[in-house]
Formats: structure tokens, C-alpha cells, sequence
């Protein structure tokens, strides 16, 4: 266990650290708040192919979905045809249903450095994880434009968290599948569950945000912010061919 967390603090936690004590003597001013957001782009930027293959995945999945609910009445007395079917499915349009997964799981680490980073970075004995290239500053202001002392919570900062939550959600919600003209009755039943199960995901995450964040630093309120616009963009880019087909097709 110590050999992990060593590891963790020499790959992750450190560099990252680092990172943000270099932005925040490098920008003008001194801002901690431009510091954390600067960290924040410079870490999504990184991981940047590792989101962007798990959102492809998502999204050929949810293309797939009508297939594989036709799959599903086809062979819902057979359940070995039916997941053979599936499987060839998949293999016919090369894709592998836990490939979005991965990615996941390789940003996880780092995100849990970076909230780590925003949680007791500064604090004083922090300043020994400094490498010795970089200068140790007499003190860092955690003020934010001078309006938002990111050290303490802000329940400001967790309210907007949570309104781009809500839109980085919705965002998702508006790529799902509406279903194939006629369908049986069963399959009826599941995309309403499926369409009621989403609405509650929708009011649900951006509830939950402001719960977690709302006691938190509020750099972590702002880290969760730049990162609910970072995946706007993001989630915008890689559907934007979808969408753009979509609207020609209802022409």
C-alpha cells in the first residue's frame, strides 16, 4: 500500500502541484483562481484522446441501440442467440461495447490527484513536494479576482458548478436515440423508463454537485466548473457530425 501511494505522489499528485505553484508565480498578478483554471485546461488537454475515445464509444452505442433492441425481441425467448447476435453486431461494426470504459478508468488517477491538489495544496507543509527547480513563494493568495477566497467554501461557485452540470448533462440526453417507428409495447416500456431514468439523472447531478461542493474549498468548485466547460466543448465536438446529419436529414 505505501509502494502505491508513494507511486501516486511521485506520478501524479507531485507534478501536478507543481504545476499549479509554477502557474500561479508565472501569471501576472498572481491569481490563484487563473492558476487553478490554467491547471485545469492544461490536465484536460492531456487526457483529452482518453475522453474523446470513451465519448465515441458512447456514441456509436447509442446509434446502435435501436439495432439492439430489434435484436433483443427478435431472440427474447433464446438469450444464447440473442447475445450471439448482439456480439456480431459488434464485431460487424468493430467496436467493442467496453471500450468507453478505459478511458475512464486511466483519467480516474488523475482526476483524484488534481481534487487532492485543489484540496490541501495549500497548505504549508504542502511546499515540501516542490521540486527544486521551482521557487517557493512566500505565500499564495487563494483570492479569486479578489472576490473569492478559494480556500473556503462558496456556495456561489457550487450553484454554477451545478447549472453547467446540468447542461453538460442535458447535452448527452439530446444524442439518445428515439426509437424505430413501430415497436412492440415491451420495448415501449423500456424507452419510457429509459426517457424517465434520464430526466431524473438530469435534476439529480447538478443536485448532487451542489451537495458535494457546496462544503468544499472553492477551488474545487471552480476546477469542476472549467471542467463542465472543458466537456461542453468537448462532448459538442465529437457530436457535432450527428447533429449535423441529423438537421440535413429533416430537410
Amino acid at each position: 500500500m505505501n509502494f502505491l501511494i508513494g507511486a501516486f505522489n511521485t506520478i501524479l499528485y507531485r507534478p501536478l502541484f507543481n504545476g499549479l505553484v509554477i502557474f500561479y508565480q508565472l501569471i501576472p498578478g498572481h491569481d490563484f483562481g487563473v492558476a487553478v483554471i490554467l491547471l485545469t485546461i492544461l490536465t484536460r488537454l492531456i487526457i483529452y484522446p482518453f475522453m474523446a475515445q470513451s465519448l465515441r464509444s458512447q456514441k456509436v452505442l447509442t446509434d446502435l441501440q435501436p439495432k439492439i433492441q430489434e435484436i433483443q425481441d427478435k431472440y427474447k425467448d433464446d438469450k444464447e442467440k440473442q447475445a450471439q447476435a448482439i456480439m456480431e453486431t459488434y464485431r460487424k461494426e468493430k467496436i467493442n461495447p467496453f471500450g468507453g470504459f478505459l478511458p475512464l478508468l486511466i483519467q480516474l488517477p488523475i482526476l483524484i490527484a488534481l481534487y487532492q491538489v485543489f484540496w490541501k495544496g495549500l497548505r504549508p507543509e504542502e511546499m515540501t513536494n516542490l521540486y527544486s527547480f521551482v521557487s517557493q513563494p512566500r505565500i499564495i493568495n487563494p483570492n479569486f479576482f479578489g472576490l473569492i477566497n478559494l480556500a473556503e467554501s462558496s456556495l456561489i461557485l457550487a450553484l454554477i458548478a451545478a447549472i453547467f452540470q446540468f447542461f453538460q448533462t442535458k447535452m448527452l440526453t439530446l444524442y439518445q436515440p428515439v426509437g424505430l417507428g413501430k415497436t412492440p409495447k415491451k420495448t415501449d416500456q423500456m424507452t419510457q423508463f429509459s426517457n424517465l431514468f434520464q430526466k431524473q439523472m438530469l435534476y439529480f447531478f447538478p443536485i448532487f454537485t451542489v451537495l458535494i461542493l457546496w462544503k468544499l474549498p472553492a477551488a474545487i468548485a471552480l476546477y469542476w466548473i472549467t471542467t463542465s466547460l472543458f466537456s461542453l466543448v468537448q462532448q459538442y465536438l465529437i457530436f457535432k457530425p450527428r447533429s449535423e446529419n441529423l438537421t440535413a436529414s429533416g430537410k
